[in-house]
């Protein structure tokens, strides 16, 4: 009741006598006028004949429609007469009215079915009802009632003879359809299928379970007409069936679901799947080539798959067939599709399954299928550059470890597979393939140093169930590319120095067992080469290079540093020709790896109190052994250290390095140094240096050195280009610079002599001896003050005297520090020469590397430097 109003005072009202005494009707007495107004008995309140008093209800129920046409229908028994003329007008009724009183109205219909099964009268009545009411379901506002109706089929539907009508109705929409006739309800029928055919197969088993299966062979061939059917539909060329066009994809897909209810007691299914797959993968295979209702076809063939994937079911010619039509045409849309595509991940999945079904004997008829050797070949190259780059780029989240593992172990079996197409058919010498083995090669690395299967990232406990269930498969992957690798014979020598980078990569893999059985796959790449060339030359080059790399980027240990040198020394040393040679480069990666493994861990270091001191000991390092391109790299690593600590002019000195490297000629220049990439010629590359190297030595005051390169870059601008106006900025610079000599006060810094004795510090610093430049005003006391305090270990020797040995061998830490004073060199000729190695440490002050010279009672340390003004100078 929607309520009542009355106006009056609150206070009396709230007496309840006052509306028990009220006139309970309206008074018809004559001496009340319409006008009039009187007071009640009890005198409380005046009533006016104009005042009115209404009451509104509101019925809601869930059990009592108020709607005349579904009510006939829920009541069809009390008048059979005007059932036709409701099933007609249910479907007119509004979809909110019907979904709320779902389970009655089906019951109604299956209720019409059942009374009337020995006639069709109301068969397709009912049916296009019941499509209606269900595409009611399938619309996107009643979605939500989606469980309700499976909720009904699996627990309220009992409708034994329903199937036999569905069957019928639907058969004859069909070959309706197929013969090119107009048949309008068959589209609404499609969009549903996956319903109707859930009732059919429930009540065909309500019927086989309460008849003991009988009418089965009946059943069957109900069902055989009705796939025959489609397959009349969809082979229809009809010009007037557009049905054809609008839903085959649907069709395929519906009729897919005649085979996903496990309850289904179908002895034939695999006649059906004879009768239909053929045709659903021919016109999936066109749809997907021309990318027409890709979200359709990719769920289809997603359903099929899944239905396939029965361990004792006899499914081998199903998956033959859609290996045929299907796996190449599936595999060229994940390789053409962006990763951020919103199909992708589900064709990655069809591919994966497609893969996961197919035995030994599918792969080998899949392998003899191609026309032609270059087909195949075809086939093969885009797979291996399409696994890897699924495996660099996964699909699928980070955290989806599970699919991952599943995808791997498919991956896994497909290109051992392939593996044997490759030997069998592309290892010969009059049919090798380069290309295609080093795809293989680097795509078998790729899928060994795949994050996911690095063990050792993971926790105790997924690390734990990762083994149950999968166990470790990189040794045996590793040892399918040693056997690989051993396979290729004479043909190995094509692959250095190409290959050598990956196989590096996969023996850094931290086990044990995997590092002893790969690192013997160096000794023989290093003695192929020596075979051809009488050195191994690119290979170690190659692999110093690569070394750099991958140590830097964290791989790399002790354990691997002492397994390489054993293994490899102990494969060179049977070799006489080779010993010599094999010792020397033995200590020579051992050595990079020492000083590698020493960088990497400075850099890691939250402190970085010896960054700059290590990067210079790996620079020399690699100056030492002639790798002038890492060199320079280092080079630049150096200067950025310089350059955050506001070391203008150790930076300088740092990139005068390189430029001294390069020549005044016009010789073509090619660099991988992201600063030079614009840099054509060597001229240009050290004009470009010098520019950079002088604006260096302005921020640090250090405009001597500056003056001596802009007067080497004016000579070249005035005798060797002629480019004047160049020469006319570059004299401007230089006067400035010298104007700043005479106006501008510096002050001369402190110079300290460090050293670090005893075995307890790093190799980089161990034993040696360094210069530092302090800051403007910086006494000793605060500069030891600073050094203790990063090593709080140390002990500070009170002498300047040079340590003994036993200090030098001992396992302790012994730090030597006093002032000295810069030797000015006398200049040989009209070139100055810079001597000391200059780095930057932890206290931005400026150190360089230096070498002592006994005189008096007191070694003299020379820092020999190009300017006793500028703040330092290169060894």
């Amino acid at each position: 009741m929607s309520g009542g109003h009355l106006k009056g005072d609150s206070r009396k009202l709230e007496d309840p006598n006052i509306y028990l005494n009220q006139i309970c009707s309206r008074q018809s007495d004559h001496k009340l006028s319409l006008s009039a107004s009187f007071r009640s008995s009890s005198g409380s309140h005046l009533v006016c004949s104009r005042d009115s008093f209404q009451i509104s209800t509101l019925v809601c129920s869930t059990k009592l429609t108020q709607n005349v046409d579904l009510l006939g229908l829920l009541k069809w028994r009390s008048n059979v007469g005007f059932l036709n003329e409701n099933l007609r007008k249910l479907m007119k009724v509004d979809g909110g009215e019907i979904v709320k009183f779902l389970q009655d109205t089906l019951d109604a219909m299956f209720s019409i079915m059942m009374e009337f099964s020995d006639i069709d009268t109301y068969d397709k009545l009912v049916f296009d009802a019941l499509i209606f009411v269900i595409g009611l379901i399938a619309d996107r506002k009643f979605q939500h009632f989606n469980a309700v109706l499976e909720a009904y089929i699996k627990q309220h539907f009992s409708a034994t003879l329903a199937y036999k009508k569905l069957l019928s109705v639907l058969t004859g929409y069909v070959h309706t359809a197929s013969q090119g006739l107009e048949c309008e309800p068959l589209k609404r029928v499609f969009k549903v299928l996956e319903y109707v055919f859930k009732f059919i197969v429930r009540s065909r088993c309500l019927f086989s379970q309460l008849y003991e299966g009988k009418e089965k062979a009946e059943f069957e061939a109900s069902l055989q007409r009705l796939f025959e059917m489609f397959n009349a539909l969809m082979k229809s060329r009809l010009e007037n069936n557009m049905l054809v066009m609008q839903v085959n994809t649907p069709q395929q897909r519906c009729s897919a679901r005649v085979w996903t209810d496990p309850p289904l007691p179908l002895s034939p299914t695999a006649e059906c799947r004879a009768i239909l797959l053929p045709m659903m993968t021919t016109m999936l295979k066109e749809l997907i080539e021309r990318s027409e209702e890709e979200q359709d076809s990719i769920e289809l063939l997603s359903n099929l798959l899944e239905v396939l994937y029965r361990p004792n079911g006899n499914t081998y010619e199903n998956i033959q067939d859609i290996m045929d039509k299907l796996l190449r045409t599936v595999n060229r849309m994940v390789i053409i599709l962006g990763r951020d595509h919103q199909l992708i991940s589900s064709y990655v999945a069809c591919m994966t399954a497609i893969l996961s079904q197919m035995d030994h004997s599918h792969y080998s008829n899949y392998i003899n299928s191609f026309q032609t050797r270059q087909d195949l070949m075809d086939f093969l190259m885009e797979t291996f550059i399409m696994f890897k780059d699924l495996i660099g780029k996964n699909v699928y989240p980070v955290d989806w470890l599970v699919m991952s593992m599943v995808q791997n172990r498919v991956f896994l079996r497909a290109i051992n597979q392939y593996a044997e197409t490759l030997n069998k058919m592309f290892l010969n010498s009059s049919s090798f393939e380069l290309q295609l083995w080093n795809n293989y090669f680097h795509l078998a690395v790729a899928f060994l140093t795949q994050d996911t299967l690095q063990l050792e990232n993971f926790s105790n406990a997924k690390r734990t169930a990762i083994l149950f269930k999968y166990g470790d498969i990189r040794g045996t992957v590793a040892a399918s590319i040693r056997d690989m690798w051993y396979n290729l014979g004479q043909n190995k020598f094509r692959f250095i120095p190409s290959l050598v980078g990956p196989i590096l990569e996969m023996t850094l893999v931290p086990e044990t067992e995997l590092r002893k059985s790969t690192i013997p796959i160096f000794f023989d790449m290093m003695q192929c080469e020596f075979q051809f060339q009488g050195n191994f030359r690119m290979f170690e080059d190659e692999i110093i290079k690569r070394l750099d790399h991958e140590v830097e980027g964290g791989r790399g240990d002790e354990q691997y540093k002492m397994l390489f040198e054993k293994i490899i020394l102990e494969h060179c040393r049977k070799y006489t020709t080779l010993a010599k040679l094999g010792e020397s480069f033995v200590a020579l990666v051992t050595g990079l790896l020492e000083r590698l493994l020493d960088y990497r861990n400075v850099m890691n270091d939250e402190k970085q109190a010896y960054n700059m001191s290590c990067t210079v000991n790996l620079l020399n390092f690699y100056k030492e052994i002639d790798r002038e391109e890492m060199y320079i790299r280092y080079l630049y690593k150096l200067r950025d250290l310089h350059l955050s600590s506001e070391n203008y002019t150790e930076a300088a000195y740092t990139l005068l390095l390189h430029a001294k490297l390069l020549k005044w000629a016009d010789a073509q220049f090619s660099t991988t140094m992201q600063d030079m990439q614009n840099s054509q010629t060597q001229r240009h590359q050290k004009e470009t240096l010098y520019n950079t190297i002088i604006d260096y030595f302005d921020k640090g005051k250090m405009w001597e050195e500056a003056i001596h390169l802009c007067k080497e870059l004016s000579v070249q601008y005035e005798t060797e280009i002629f480019h004047y106006e160049l020469l006319s900025q570059t004299l401007q610079r230089q006067a400035k610079f010298y104007e700043n000599i005479m106006k501008v006060l510096r002050l001369t810094p402190e110079f300290f002599a460090v050293g670090y004795y005893g075995q307890g510090f790093p190799t980089f610093l161990r034993n040696k001896v360094f210069i530092y430049r302090g800051k403007e005003y910086e006494r000793r006391e605060d500069f030891e003050l600073q050094l203790m305090m990063q090593f709080p270990n140390a002990e500070k020797m009170k002498t300047t005297s040079p340590p003994g040995v036993d200090l030098r061998s001992g396992p302790g830490q012994f730090i030597q520090c006093f002032t000295v004073q810069p030797v000015q060199e006398e200049p040989i000729g009209h070139s100055t020469t810079t001597t000391c190695t200059y780095v930057a440490p932890s206290m931005q002050s400026s150190v360089s590397e230096c070498s002592a010279t006994t005189t008096h009672t007191r070694p003299a340390w020379k820092c020999k430097l190009g300017d006793v003004r500028g703040c330092g100078g290169w060894m």
